[in-house]
């Protein structure tokens, strides 16, 4: 058989993600809509932890000719990526920063305060537009999310508004400013990946992802409009517990680091908690305490999948995928959707955008140099296709941070995430219609 890369390909390698998608999604399905629990949630019966440890469980089970630590070494291997690494801090600092956020009242000060700024018809779409400008400025969609998540709670919740659209309007945005950020992290996986310049990359991806977004600030004012004008009141709110949260966006839009923002923003909010008596020291350590332990299952899902991934790749599950591509698609075009397919898999298969464009970023290259598609390309399109996933898949860490963030389904969100599903269209015409430039 022909081998791809280092490993010889195997396309039962990637059992591990279908046996994950049959009992977490068949699962929901299932108690949502043929055997509902009474008083529960169909998605809430399998939790999402059970199903991936039962997937690893699986990855664990095939290819004999690795021992038992010697796949315990392949964990070992991707849980250590610097990625994962970083995100699983980011998920703690996160769950510290909105937890004592929320016990402070900034939460509930800062939305009020935007309540009596922005229109009532141009709530939501205003919040799109900062999570677009905070996420390009911090890099980060998960940060952007958690920092806005909690004012999209009090916006719906004081003028009325369906949590879930409001909840997914701040991951499409996030999601946006991720795609485009230079300080990004699949952005520099990209480029990297690929051996171009950020602002070779970025232009490629302004042409395609602002006309989404433009589009999607459309959908989402006709949505409100159509919904009716909310009378909004006058909102009662304390400007000093609304301020951290301003430094915080300030600080974001400055572009400076993800944890320098998170971690200040969590000192500011315990200073004025504690300044305006919403706050004691025993709750303020209490609160943070909580928010963290509020994503640990974020962080065990983190952990699970990219030991599953590493298996998988391990045993030869991403070869196969190329040896696919390079037998569907003849022409640059279709070397492109290609591209597009391999990145959407290893983004549904890893949950992590970042890792997915690692995986993905050799093939991709290898790709791109059979049907002569500008390396610039291959890294848009490697950035943009898994953005789109990333922003969709009810395991991801944005729509988990966010469900859990807003204690509603993640499953809830993805009707209402525009954004993601106008970006796929995007680029999919920009694939059919694009002008034949071949790499100089």
């Amino acid at each position: 058989m022909e081998k791809l890369g280092n490993k010889e390909p195997r396309g039962v390698a990637l059992l591990p993600i279908l046996i994950f998608l049959v009992v977490y999604l068949g699962s929901g399905i299932y108690y949502e809509y043929i055997n509902p629990p009474e008083g529960g949630m169909g998605f809430y019966v399998m939790s999402v932890v059970v199903a991936f440890m039962i997937s690893l469980t699986v990855a664990f089970c095939q290819n004999r000719a690795l021992s038992f630590n010697e796949k315990i070494t392949v964990c070992a291997k991707g849980i250590g990526d610097d990625n994962i690494t970083i995100m699983l801090f980011i998920f703690l600092m996160a769950g510290a920063f909105s937890g004592i956020a929320s016990e402070a009242g900034g939460a509930a000060s800062t939305a009020n305060m935007l309540l009596n700024i922005i229109p009532a018809n141009f709530a939501i779409p205003g919040l799109f537009i900062i999570a677009c400008l905070i996420s390009m400025a911090m890099g980060t969609s998960c940060g952007t999310i958690t920092v806005l998540t909690p004012i999209a709670m009090n916006v719906a919740m004081s003028a009325s508004l369906n949590l879930p659209f409001c909840v997914a309007t701040i991951v499409g945005g996030a999601m946006f400013g991720d795609n485009l950020s230079f300080i990004s992290d699949t952005t520099i996986a990209a480029t990297k990946t690929q051996g171009v310049e950020m602002k070779a990359k970025f232009r490629e991806n302004l042409k395609i992802a602002v006309p989404a977004a433009i589009v999607t600030l459309i959908v989402i004012a006709a949505v409100c409009m159509k919904g009716g004008a909310a009378e909004l009141e006058h909102f009662d709110f304390n400007t000093l517990q609304a301020i951290p949260y301003f430094i915080v966006l300030i600080a974001a839009i400055c572009g400076i680091n993800v944890f320098i923002v998170l971690g200040c923003g969590t000192i500011l909010f315990a200073i004025v908690g504690l300044i305006t008596g919403s706050l004691t020291v025993s709750t303020a350590f209490s609160s943070m305490g909580a928010g963290t332990s509020g994503m640990f299952e974020t962080m065990i899902v983190t952990i699970l999948v990219a030991s599953m991934g590493a298996l998988m790749k391990e045993y030869g599950g991403f070869e196969f995928i190329l040896k696919v591509i390079t037998k569907m698609f003849k022409s640059r075009k279709g070397g492109e959707l290609g591209v597009g397919i391999l990145t959407s898999v290893m983004d549904v298969a890893t949950a992590n955008n970042t890792v997915a464009i690692v995986m993905a970023g050799p093939i991709a290259k290898e790709v791109s140099e059979r049907y002569e598609i500008r390396p610039e390309r291959t890294a848009s399109l490697l950035d943009i296709f898994s953005c789109v996933w990333q922003g969709i898949i009810p395991y991801g860490a944005q729509l988990l941070i966010a469900s859990g963030l807003a204690g509603i389904g993640s499953i809830t969100i993805i009707p209402f995430l525009f954004y993601p599903f106008v970006l796929l269209i995007m680029i999919l015409l920009n694939i059919a219609f694009s002008k034949s430039v071949k790499k100089q």
